[in-house]
């Protein structure tokens, strides 16, 4: 029967005025031409049609004669017509422009037609789509050798039974491959070579991949390029190896290899649907046939199973039909849309079709009845989702039909969507939306159920998709939501990753675990407030890792652990940019001790003196240290920025730290000074000043130091006849180079030796009796004020260690008679305030009650209790214990510099970072917020500064 005897009205007329205008030009070629009966039979199921959709009244209206070809003919006949006529088009590329266009509309207006006027199914409606694009492929593959062949680049003859270009074959993928093509689709063609076969086709002197890659462009163009006729087809090229680093033509032997390395399951997914168009046909099957065990593996353990069902998992499934609406939804790619019928369908082949290859079939209902014939899938569920694949496919189609639009959207606008309700046979627009509404909340909870139980790899948030070559749009949506300003870049970045282009990600196992780590990643960032910086961050972190399984593996074990460090991304550039250049630093995130409370005696103190006097020679003994030592800085920071300690504990810790690495690189100082010098009689010891002295050292302190020693007058070093200021001196110059320098496992401390006696214009290291002498005459009170904090680290010899810290004690309890201590004091602090100004409201060590005020106090309380023969101590908070409002003013913020210490590298702004953070310094003193934080701290230094003027009245 011909097609304008059997055609059946689709819906009801949208716009009849527009209809009658088609058909008043119909007419006229009609009367014309003799076919106004066949035109009139058929008018009442083309009048819908045209009423509703301008692209296919526009083809009518351009092209009468075609459309009578297709109500005069059988269609089945017409489209064998179309496919011949589109298999003889040969000879240069602008010759077959023209032809191709007309051809895809002739082919475009008949399946519309045949589709809408019921008498083609999804089948026949798809099949018909896909092999016009096979053909019309070969058709552009042999136009474009043709212009090569005549520049005499491609010498192989024309009718080579090896196809135009001998070697170089054409994959049809996705929907196309599986003849599930849909009205307006792109076609997904994968382009590949034999270099040997094609070497042998062209002439000499030819570059191959060149070649390749312009024949690939010329015939992308061909198809794509839109003319006054319209165009063929979209053509996308990225279903290769890795396209963002890869040619658009990729060797064969080439791309075997990276699937067999670096292939991932959606890949394995996408060559289900794979099979060759066009080209040279044997040597795309033996391409196909060589990747077989790489798309069916027979076996599979555990972990791929799981990352294999992760392409499913990932999709965000909703209880309830919340927030689904037919406006605007997506019918392929968002909740209950077509993607996850597929999606579950291939995830159910890759495992299971290695050993049944009954299950290969590359078309989705065809799978879906063998998965349901072999028990793996409830029959009520093949039926629902069946049902429910057809109609959104029919929908699709619909939605494409308007315009010739690559959309899988149905419209937002009410005019617009009653279009497509119309070409579907409804005409009243509420029906309609909650037939689609019901239709895609029933896939997606069939969907959710399918797939019950095991790890969500979707997000709170919504669907987190990185499969396939380009960004999912559910999944930028998601993104958006979670707060990031550029989710196109965010997701270039994790698909990226998912293509083992890092170090932690190029195994098979990397990537499984990362699937799973992903959606964590994403949803811990975003809950840090602060998304673009913890991502960012994260990313640096991530691409250095030099391997990535025991790191992802404890990230997954230990979620709240993962937190903490996405926090710290966020929270503290200073630790983030550590971890980024060293990310060996998270090693001690394995060592079981890392979240024992700070201030616990874990043995990691005495492990980094150990490490440091086992190593063979001063430079392993630097580097052993600088890697606990790294390790150790980071999870103090983590305490800190997490509010797992206080000020005072992270103080005594960091300085613990300190310590350990003084006291295990003091001796291998002293081994190297020996070594240059030779051996010496005599004794060192080590002092610790500042606040390495007082025990309240924060990550971002020096070391002030200052090196005692001893020996007799007339000593000499046993190799070198050095003299013990010479000797002494070489031993502190290699202290402060083992402390200071940086090597390849990074750097230790700023090293200050300016608070040793005569400051920078003496000795680098001190005799004691010069000391003693100096302090019994010389110096000045600011220096008695600095040796309050005076502590004995290391000495070379127990004994001269104790006489260094009696020489200590001495120098503070000697009387200074004449000496206005409290006066000196002042004027101190006062000269600060002149020539030291703070550096906005959250200098904290300058500012008017702030650090300075309370220490200076401290300080001057120890002198007086010194000369008074009462006990001393190093620490602040214990000097103030009778002045309650500087020590509580010194408590505050000292916790706030601890934690801006392990934030920032410098002076941070806490005003200018994100509110997360600021609410973390606002909790860290137990404000309610950052805005009670700062009236809190006015109002303390403003009391601070009132106990400081009475404590050392100005």
């Amino acid at each position: 029967m011909n097609l304008g005897d059997a055609l059946r009205p689709c819906g009801p007329v949208r716009d009849r005025e527009a209809a009658d205008r088609i058909r008043e030009r119909l007419i006229e070629a009609a009367d014309q031409d003799g076919w106004r009966d066949s035109l009139d039979r058929a008018w009442a199921a083309l009048e819908p049609v045209f009423a509703a959709s301008p692209y296919l009244g526009g083809l009518a209206r351009r092209r009468p004669d075609s459309l009578r070809l297709i109500l005069e003919t059988e269609p089945e006949a017409r489209l064998e017509a179309v496919l011949a006529a589109t298999d003889a088009v040969d000879g240069p590329p602008d010759e077959a422009r023209t032809p191709l266009r007309r051809l895809k509309a002739d082919l475009h207006l008949l399946t519309a037609l045949s589709d809408l006027g019921g008498v083609w199914d999804l089948n026949q409606v798809t099949g018909a789509l896909s092999r016009f694009a096979d053909a019309a492929a070969r058709a552009a593959l042999r136009c474009t050798a043709h212009d090569w062949r005549r520049r005499g680049k491609l010498v192989s003859a024309p009718d080579d039974p090896r196809g135009p270009v001998p070697g170089l074959f054409v994959l049809a993928m996705g929907k196309g491959g599986a003849f599930e093509l849909n009205y307006s689709s792109d076609i997904d063609l994968s382009l590949f070579f034999e270099p040997e076969a094609l070497e042998s086709a062209l002439a000499e002197g030819t570059e191959i991949q060149g070649f390749v890659n312009r024949l690939a462009q010329g015939l992308a163009t061909l198809l794509t390029e839109r003319t006054a006729d319209g165009y063929v087809f979209r053509v996308d090229l990225r279903l290769r190896p890795d396209p963002s680093s890869t040619p658009p033509v990729v060797a064969a032997p080439m791309a075997l290899a990276y699937y067999e390395s670096v292939g991932q399951n959606w890949e394995r997914a996408a060559f289900i649907k794979a099979r060759v168009c066009a080209g040279d046909m044997a040597a795309g099957a033996d391409f196909l046939k060589a990747l077989t065990p790489f798309v069916w593996r027979r076996s599979l353990d555990y972990q791929a199973v799981l990352d294999i069902q992760s392409i499913k998992k990932q999709i965000h499934v909703h209880k309830t039909g919340e927030g689904l609406e037919a406006a605007g939804a997506n019918l392929k790619l968002g909740r209950g849309g077509i993607r996850e019928i597929e999606f579950y369908v291939q995830t159910q082949q890759l495992i299971l079709g290695g050993r049944d290859a009954g299950l290969r079939s590359p078309r989705t209902l065809e799978a879906l009845d063998a998965l349901t014939e072999r028990g793996h899938v409830p029959t009520a569920a093949r039926d629902e989702l069946a049902a429910a694949y057809v109609e959104l496919r029919d929908l699709e189609h619909r939605v494409q039909m308007l315009a010739d639009e690559q959309s899988h959207v149905l419209p937002v606008e009410p005019d617009r969507r009653a279009d497509v309700a119309a070409l579907a046979g409804e005409d009243d627009l509420a029906l309609f939306d909650a037939g689609v509404e019901g239709l895609l909340m029933g896939v997606n909870q069939r969907y959710g159920e399918l797939f019950e139980g095991g790890e969500e790899l979707s997000s709170p948030y919504g669907s987190l998709v990185f499969t396939g070559v380009e960004n999912d749009p559910g999944t930028l949506e998601t993104l958006r939501r979670m707060g990031f300003s550029e989710p196109a870049t965010v997701s270039d970045t994790i698909r990226s990753w998912h293509h083992g282009r890092i170090p932690a990600t190029r195994t098979a196992r990397g990537r499984e675990l990362f699937t799973r780590l992903a959606p964590q990643l994403l949803t811990a960032v975003a809950g840090t407030g602060a998304p673009d910086d913890a991502f960012r961050r994260f990313a640096v972190f991530f691409s250095g890792l030099s391997a990535g399984v025991q790191v992802q593996a404890l990230f997954l074990n230990q979620p709240k652990l993962f937190e903490l460090v996405v926090g710290v991304m966020a929270f503290a550039p200073r630790l983030a940019r550590a971890l980024g250049r060293q990310p060996q630093a998270l090693d001690g995130v394995l060592d079981a001790r890392f979240l024992t409370a700070l201030g616990t005696d874990t043995g990691l103190a005495d492990q980094v003196v150990r490490e440091g006097r086992e190593a063979d020679d001063f430079e392993s003994a630097m580097n052993a240290v600088r890697r606990l030592h790294r390790e150790q800085v980071f999870r103090i920071g983590m305490h800190v920025v997490t509010g797992r300690t206080t000020a005072e504990q992270a103080g005594l810790t960091n300085t613990s730290l300190a310590d350990a690495c003084m006291r295990a690189l003091a001796p291998a100082a002293l081994a190297e000074a020996e070594r240059m010098g030779g051996a010496f009689p005599g004794a060192v010891a080590v002092v610790a000043l500042g606040k390495a002295g007082s025990r309240e050292m924060t990550a971002g302190s020096d070391l002030d130091l200052m090196t005692v020693y001893a020996a007799p007058p007339e000593a000499l070093s046993a190799a070198r006849g050095w003299s013990a200021d010479l000797f002494y001196g070489r031993f502190t110059q290699r202290l402060i180079a083992a402390l200071s320098a940086h090597t390849a496992e990074g750097g230790l401390y700023e090293v200050d030796m300016r608070l040793r006696p005569t400051g920078s214009k003496g000795p680098v290291s001190v005799r004691l009796e010069a000391l003693e002498d100096y302090y019994a005459t010389e110096a000045d009170t600011w220096e008695f004020m600095a040796l309050t904090r005076g502590r004995l680290v290391w000495a070379s010899d127990l004994t001269f260690g104790v006489r260094v810290e009696a020489a200590l004690e001495a120098a503070l309890r000697r009387l200074r008679p004449g000496v206005d201590v409290a006066r000196d004091v002042r004027a101190m602090r006062d000269l600060m305030d002149r020539e030291r100004r703070p550096k906005g409201f959250w200098d904290l060590k300058l500012s008017a009650g702030g650090q300075v005020d309370a220490e200076f106090v401290a300080q001057y309380r120890q002198l007086c209790a010194a000369t008074a023969g009462a006990p001393l101590t190093v620490s602040t908070l214990e000097a103030l214990r009778d002045d309650p409002v500087l020590a509580e003013s010194w408590r505050t913020h000292q916790q706030l510099a601890q934690l801006t210490a392990c934030a920032f590298d410098g002076r941070g702004d806490p005003e200018a970072e994100p509110a997360g953070f600021q609410q973390r310094l606002a909790a860290a003193v137990g404000a309610e917020d950052f805005e009670d934080l700062k009236a809190r701290l006015t109002d303390l230094r403003r009391r601070a500064r009132a106990a400081f003027d009475a404590a050392l009245p100005g």
